[in-house]
């Protein structure tokens, strides 16, 4: 079976971004706020795309640098090259001294247009949001800038990751910013999110791996329970970046004793579903597998 994503689902792990996303995260801890950036910027890199990264004022470019690099000096060629770019935002809003959010998107949309003009297959930003407090811009400008970006996105080799420092927004501020944003990532590598989908879809994101097999479980079971009335359950898994072998197996145990129900669908990608059948899928009675084609 197969089919093509069309649902509004917003959360992502960092893996999954495409040119044209637009990303809200946010961190609380200092050592935190590097996983994001960093697996951002080195996907970007690998995938030929020029990489413009715009720090939190005050914090110095050689620990930018020593974080991105970490644990060795893998960005030094892209630096030299000009793949890779640390700069701020005065420089982006140079020569104007106030932020405008028309003068910083003419800005980016002009680089992207450069980066491709360069030869990179497009430009992806990271954008530490504490340049707010630092340029003076209120709320109703940063809302505004959010929810007025489409044309740096719609149809153009842009990507930008938006984050903020929740101890510098208070809770109601972060709350708009997220919704203002088409996508919202996991704010840790390596986690492992479960929810509902608007669809009543049980939904995973990030990494199904051996740390998580309990959880992953524990679930599925919450789960096969809940549509016991329904005697249907719908699995998503297309948001995963991995899944295991122990927890692609846990599923396909799971299906085979939902006794009650008459279907358990698992939507999932084209790696996936190879890995699941090779795992014995096809002799799981009510168990039906549906290729799923997502737009990133």
């Amino acid at each position: 079976m197969s089919a093509r994503d069309t649902g509004g689902d917003r959360l992502l792990p960092v893996q999954h971004l495409r040119p044209g996303d637009h990303a809200f995260v946010s961190y609380g801890d200092d050592e935190v706020r590097w996983e994001a950036v960093t697996a951002f910027v080195r996907l970007g890199l690998a995938r030929g795309e020029k990489v413009l990264v715009l720090p939190c004022p005050g914090v110095p470019e050689d620990e930018v640098l020593a974080r991105l690099d970490f644990p060795g000096r893998s960005t030094v060629p892209a630096r030299g090259r000009g793949q890779l770019v640390v700069s701020c935002m005065r420089e982006v809003i140079r020569p104007d001294t106030e932020f405008t959010a028309a003068r910083q998107m003419g800005r980016l949309y002009a680089e992207t247009d450069r980066a491709t003009a360069e030869g990179y297959a497009g430009l992806r930003a990271y954008i530490d949001m504490g340049w707010v407090r630092a340029l003076g811009a209120d709320v109703e400008v940063m809302a505004c800038r959010e929810t007025g970006a489409q044309a740096l996105f719609t149809g153009r080799p842009y990507t930008e990751l938006c984050a903020y420092d929740r101890r510098r927004f208070d809770r109601a501020v972060l709350a708009a910013m997220e919704r203002a944003h088409p996508r919202s990532l996991l704010e840790r590598l390596g986690s492992l999110r479960s929810l509902r989908a608007p669809d009543g879809a049980l939904c995973f994101v990030g990494e199904a791996d051996a740390a998580h097999r309990t959880a992953f479980g524990r679930s599925l079971e919450l789960a096969l329970a809940q549509t016991a009335p329904a005697r249907r359950l719908t699995v998503d898994l297309t948001r995963l970046h991995f899944l295991s072998v122990g927890c692609a197996v846990g599923l396909l145990l799971l299906a085979r004793g939902a006794a009650g129900h008459d279907l358990v669908e698992v939507r999932c990608a084209a790696g996936q579903r190879r890995l699941l059948q090779r795992l014995g899928a096809g002799t799981v009675p009510r168990l039906a597998l549906t290729e799923v084609v997502r737009a990133w």
